[in-house]
This record gives C-alpha cells, sequence and structure tokens, in this order.
C-alpha cells in the first residue's frame, strides 16, 4: 500500500523551544488517519508543515508524493485543507465564495458542489461573516471537497461545535472517505473513534505510537484483580503495565500489550493467585488519558 503522507527524522524549533522531535509518520492510501494529542503536542506544527505553511528545521515530509517544500498550486488542486483558525473572506456571500473558487480547481464538480450545499443546509445568499461558526466551518469544508481532492486534511475542524453540527461534518467526511485519504488532527475523541481507521499519538513532539485503531483498542484492557489477602505491590513491574495502584484486597493497573493467555500469565506469575481477574476493554479517551497521565507522572 502507497503512503499519501511520509516523515522522515522531522524536526521543528521555533528559537528554544523543539516543538517537533525526530518525527516519523507514514499516513497509508485511503486511510482516516487521526493524529491525537495534548495541547502543545506539536499536531497544528505537523500539519502546517506538511501544507508547506512552516518550513522544517530539518528533516523532510512527503504529501502526495512531492516534498512539501515543494508543494505549489497544482499540487493544492488534489489537497482539500480546513483548519479550525481559517480564514475566509466574510465580506463575500457564500455563493460568490464558491464561484470564486472554482476556476483554480480543475476538477470542481458543480454538482457535487450543489449537493454538499443541501446536505449541509448552506444559506447561498448570506454574507460569511452573519453566519455561525459552524455554518462557516461547514462552508470551508464544502468549498474543500467540490474538486474530489485525494487528499483531506483537518486540523481540529470540530472546536467549539454543537453535536449536531459536528455530527453533520463527520457524515460529509465519510461519503468523500472512499476517494480520498484523510488526516485529522482532533480533540473530540469520541466522535474520532466512530470513524478512524487509523490513530497516531503525539506527545512532546514526539510520535509514541502509530497503528490501526483495531489493534490499538485491541492491546489496551483495564486490569482488576480481587485477592483474599492482596500480596504488596512489586518493585518493578512489566513494563507494558500502567498506573499500578491497590486499594483493600484489589489491584488494578492498564495493560499496554494485552493478549489473554500471556497477560493471564504475567499477572500470575508476579502478582500471583487471584480470586477474580478481570480485563476491560478501554475506549480511546481512556486510552488517551492514560497515556497523558502517563507521561505527565511516569511514576
Amino acid at each position: 500500500m502507497n503512503n499519501v503522507i511520509c516523515t522522515e527524522n522531522l524536526v521543528k524549533k521555533f528559537r528554544r523551544v523543539e516543538a517537533l522531535r525526530g518525527l516519523d509518520l507514514a499516513v497509508p492510501e485511503g486511510a482516516v488517519y487521526a493524529l491525537v494529542g495534548p495541547n502543545g503536542a506539536g499536531k497544528t506544527t505537523f500539519i502546517k508543515i506538511l501544507m508547506n505553511i512552516f518550513g522544517a528545521t530539518r528533516g523532510r515530509a512527503e504529501v502526495l508524493g512531492v516534498e512539501s517544500t515543494r508543494l505549489r498550486e497544482r499540487h493544492f488542486a488534489s489537497i482539500g485543507y480546513v483548519s479550525e483558525n481559517q480564514e475566509l473572506p466574510e465580506w463575500m456571500r457564500l455563493d460568490s465564495f464558491l464561484a470564486y473558487l472554482r476556476p483554480f480547481y480543475p476538477a470542481w464538480d458543480r454538482k457535487l458542489e450543489n449537493e454538499l450545499v443541501s446536505q449541509f443546509d448552506l444559506p447561498l445568499d448570506r454574507k460569511l461573516w452573519n453566519l455561525s461558526r459552524g455554518m462557516r466551518m461547514k462552508a470551508a469544508l464544502a468549498s474543500a471537497l467540490a474538486y474530489h481532492p485525494k487528499l483531506i486534511v483537518l486540523d481540529e475542524p470540530f472546536t467549539g461545535l454543537d453535536p449536531l453540527v459536528r455530527d453533520e461534518l463527520i457524515q460529509g467526511l465519510l461519503q468523500r472517505a472512499e476517494e480520498s485519504t484523510i488526516l485529522i488532527s482532533s480533540h473530540d475523541l469520541a466522535e474520532i473513534e466512530s470513524f478512524a481507521s487509523h490513530i497516531g499519538y503525539l506527545e512532546r513532539g514526539q510520535l509514541r505510537f502509530s497503528e490501526e485503531l483495531t489493534t490499538l483498542l485491541e492491546r489496551f484492557r483495564e486490569v482488576e484483580l480481587t485477592f483474599d489477602t492482596p500480596p504488596p505491590l512489586p518493585k518493578t513491574a512489566p513494563n507494558t503495565w500502567m498506573h499500578l495502584s491497590t486499594s483493600a484486597a484489589v489491584i488494578r493497573f492498564i495493560e499496554s500489550r494485552f493478549d489473554p493467555e500471556k497477560t493471564s500469565t504475567k499477572v500470575r506469575d508476579v502478582l500471583g493467585e487471584a480470586r477474580n481477574v478481570t480485563f476491560t476493554p478501554m475506549s480511546l479517551r481512556s486510552i488517551f488519558l492514560a497515556m497523558a497521565k502517563a507521561a505527565r507522572d511516569p511514576a
């Protein structure tokens, strides 16, 4: 499978602040790739380097087979980009805005444009400054989808939007997913979990993991053991265990490399026989919080 986005040892420094630290990331063709991480992790910096808004301090980034520093108008005709802070010509009416964009994109599809306007219930006769934030995001997304881009890049598109608008944006995206690769940065983990195929976790400028969402959800479990008389916590726990704690006769931790047989054996070897053991699947939000907490307080 070809990679639509590929970076090698990508570094970005802002004076003494290192926003990206040797980032190696690949987004396969046809993926809906969600990049998540805490505020300040480097997600927006990464996307701006991909879009040739920022230059990298070191390393390289490739988009649609072209180095990001070489992206030109003809390449952006195949890329749809929407950012939460994207500036629109708010003095223009929406119909004039769409008409202005059409000549820049040879593949602009008037039929698809009309479908998107109808789907998002966009008021063509109103100026952009008179639209709500949700409507402006819909307008930006419609303008980024109307020319059948090969790659759709979205930087925090759901911030500050009500659930109904988020759902409408997601539905619009999913209808284009068959013909495009999607890269999305977002904090709305519940929504991301409902449609992403791949997940990358960025923390302090470093990629902690990048994998298919199904694989990620399979390997994380909340483990709870109940004892008649609980043993003391081990001084050194397996490095795949996170947040080991005890309360009364119960020991809890998170297993980040769950395997039914291997994990059960490891639990018995380290903690002995328990009266009851449960392995509970985790949501993407729970995994995110566990990773963020581990980064803040490794102990």
